[in-house]
């Protein structure tokens, strides 16, 4: 491996970038071991994917929002490191496969030159923030929520509190009550709100969250002044970083908090933190996200439309008009959400002309294009019929929206791509009148953890498998009557059969045909489900998973010839629990430093809760000497002060409970934080010494 440097002006993000470079060669050289280097990559958007000695790279751009040049470089990255796709998210995020370890610090320089990062994409951060991609454009919005996603994507990024917590944390920001942005799935969400004096903040809702267990969001604030934004979320990201599960990593987001210690607690605690912020009030730069620039000419030559019924179609379901008069807004539907790079180009050059450089991915796996002219429309529309990318039907039950599943994830259990593609077909040839409705949404996940957001549909599918004899086969769990109702209101999916995955055509044909002939004259699809009931359908679909009738064909999954073989590997959706004491002892070392670092540049909050990360990683060190292994940080507090305090083992004037928990009872002055950062120094050097002890 060669080494590596960088040349860019922002010395954080360089440092960050030679960091990763570094900690791969220790890695290689066997210096750093193999679960810890794992969660060191995750933060820094780097997951292992499917395939042996290759990376899927997790490109975070908040709230979906790309220029023409970052898409370009995107593309050009794909080329160079990856396989040479784009990959869009439900997360509005880009992602690349197939890269080289050794090769990402270069990769992410690269990228950090036209303003990407790969910083916190995944692992045990908080993870991108979304936003409605229509934010900024909608007519129906109170504001412009972008510049609050934007800000509070910059106040997170590497902000010390966020840095090593239990599990990842998600946040959305909704255009208005319609809560496209989904905030009754995420850890927070908010949707924005104006008084009748004017004032703007936003409804909050917490605790939300898919994967094998969905849980609906909580409202917990109705109105949350704009000023108080950015302090409410880091009281609350404090709590779950300090009470939050660390063991059990399927019990370990915010919403199992939630329901472990209660709602009020979670809330009463976030209260006592608020003396520890680094801020009280926050003034959003309301302005930060400038109007795109807008194409040179706005003269559009007279273009014949090739085929008028499909552009017909095309302007009903994919083109709205802005808040802005005089432009609109265009979707572009992204099948399974994959754009070759070479088709990236050729996209980006089609439509400049056309668009504003602004593109926001949208959570569907789609695109949306801004200030587009009305008389631009035909040209641009047949410049995207010339790329494959002028199909009609966008974000209705036609735009099927899907994770990768055993394309590329570890996680996957059955193939859910081309799955995706299979059933849109189905639509288009069979249903074409339902392209306009855009009510009913279909979702597929490759496994139960809800990546392709199945438990949020209203027809949804995720990966399984059956056994019929002694074989197994590909199989998928329907689930039914999810989806938005609307200001923080959401339904979870039912699980209703299971039946395999060759059968899912006949799921949606039976579930359609039946909604067509039995729903009441202007009956939404949840009113129609909940109507008939869950038993309703379930019997429906039941002849559906009679395994007596099994074909070969059904052996096999879809997009494969082979026959099926489950194959599970270990997910990385969350970082590795590192239980090594001399790697926890590291860990305290390098967070002293941070801390110190901290300091010396007036950083007085964040040189605070390094030192208090200092603290508990010492501790949990000796508590693993004597097999005690605690799931939180305030377990840790709890469990030291019973086995080396007490004891006498470690002497401290108080509890080392009251040590630590000064964070919370002290603003964060450069007195209080030169005299905590000390007294981590000297708990850290008294844990040494007692290891040194022990082991002599």
């Amino acid at each position: 491996m060669q080494s590596f440097r960088t040349e860019l002006e922002n010395p954080i993000v360089e440092q960050d970038i030679i960091d990763l470079e570094r900690k791969i060669r220790a890695f290689r050289e066997g210096k750093i071991h193999d679960e810890k280097f794992r969660s060191l990559r995750l933060a820094r958007g780097v997951y292992g994917q499917r395939q042996p000695g290759v990376q899927m790279v997790r490109i975070k751009l908040p709230f979906g929002k790309v220029t023409f040049q970052q898409l370009l470089k995107i593309a050009d990255i794909a080329d160079e490191y990856g396989s040479g796709n784009l990959h869009l998210t439900t997360r509005q995020d880009i992602q690349i496969h197939y890269v080289s370890l050794d090769r990402t610090p270069q990769l992410w320089a690269e990228l950090e030159r036209d303003d990407i990062t790969l910083r916190e994409a995944c692992g045990n951060t908080v993870r991108n923030v979304t936003s409605s991609p229509t934010s900024g454009i909608d007519p129906k919005e109170p504001f412009d929520v972008s510049p609050y996603a934007q800000a509070v994507f910059e106040y997170f990024l590497r902000n010390p509190i966020c840095q090593d917590m239990g599990r990842k944390f998600k946040m959305s920001f909704s255009a208005n009550e319609d809560d496209t942005a989904f905030s009754y799935i995420h850890d927070l969400g908010f949707i924005p709100k104006v008084t009748g004096a004017g004032e703007r903040g936003f409804k909050v809702l917490l605790g939300g969250g898919l994967g094998a267990q969905p849980l609906l969001a909580s409202p917990v604030e109705e109105f949350l002044p704009e000023d108080q934004l950015i302090p409410y979320i880091e009281a609350i990201i404090r709590v779950f970083d300090r009470y939050g599960e660390r063991n059990n990593r399927n019990k370990a987001r915010m919403k199992y908090l939630i329901q472990k210690i209660g709602l009020d607690k979670v809330l009463r605690l976030a209260k006592e933190e608020y003396k520890a912020l680094k801020v009280k009030t926050y003034q959003i730069n309301r302005n930060s996200i400038p109007t795109p620039a807008l194409p040179d000419s706005t003269a559009y030559l007279q273009v014949e439309i090739s085929n008028p019924l499909r552009y017909e179609q095309w302007r009903l379901t994919n083109v709205f008009e802005q808040k802005q008069a005089g432009f609109h807004g265009v979707y572009v539907k992204v099948p399974v959400g994959d754009i070759p790079s070479n088709s990236a180009r050729a996209f980006v050059a089609g439509i400049r002309p056309f668009v504003g450089d602004e593109i926001r991915i949208t959570q569907n796996q789609g695109l949306l294009l801004k200030y587009v002219r009305a008389e631009a429309l035909p040209g641009l529309y047949e410049a995207l019929l010339s790329l494959d990318m002028a199909a009609p039907g966008f974000d209705s039950i036609a735009d099927v929206t899907t994770c990768p599943g055993t394309d590329t994830c570890n996680l996957g259990i059955s193939n859910s791509m081309t799955m995706a593609r299979v059933l849109e077909d189905v639509i288009y040839n069979e249903y074409e009148d339902l392209i306009y409705n855009r009510e009913i949404k279909i979702k597929i996940s490759g496994c139960m953890n809800s990546c392709g957001q199945h438990g949020l549909a209203h027809i949804g599918f995720h990966g399984s498998s059956l056994k019929a004899g002694t074989k197994v086969l590909p199989s998928v769990q329907v689930m039914l009557g999810g989806g938005t109702v609307g200001n923080g209101v959401g339904r979870a999916a039912e699980r209703v059969i299971k039946v395999p995955s060759k059968r899912a055509t006949g799921v949606l044909r039976a579930v359609l045909d039946d909604y067509k002939r039995a729903s009441d004259q202007g009956e939404t699809f949840h009113a129609y489900y909940d109507r008939q009931g869950k038993d309703y359908f379930y019997r429906m679909l039941k002849p559906l998973a009679d395994l007596t009738t099994l074909t070969d064909d059904e052996f096999v999954d879809w997009g494969h010839q082979e026959t099926y073989v489950s194959a599970i590997g270990v997910g990385e959706c969350a970082g590795v629990i590192i239980d090594l004491v001399a790697t926890l002892l590291y860990e305290s070392d390098e967070k002293l430093s941070w801390a110190n670092g901290a300091f010396e540049k007036g950083l007085w909050a964040d040189a605070i809760y390094h030192s208090y990360n200092t603290m508990i990683s010492s501790a949990k060190a000796l508590l693993l000497d004597k097999g005690v292994n605690s799931s939180t940080q305030a377990g840790i507090m709890k469990e030291f002060d019973t086995n080396y305090i007490e004891t006498g083992e470690i002497a401290l004037d108080g509890s080392f409970s009251d040590l630590v928990l000064q964070i919370n009872k002290n603003e964060p002055t450069q007195e209080f934080a030169a005299a905590y950062k000390q007294q981590a120094t000297d708990f850290l050097q008294s844990v040494k010494n007692k290891r040194e002890a022990v082991l002599s």
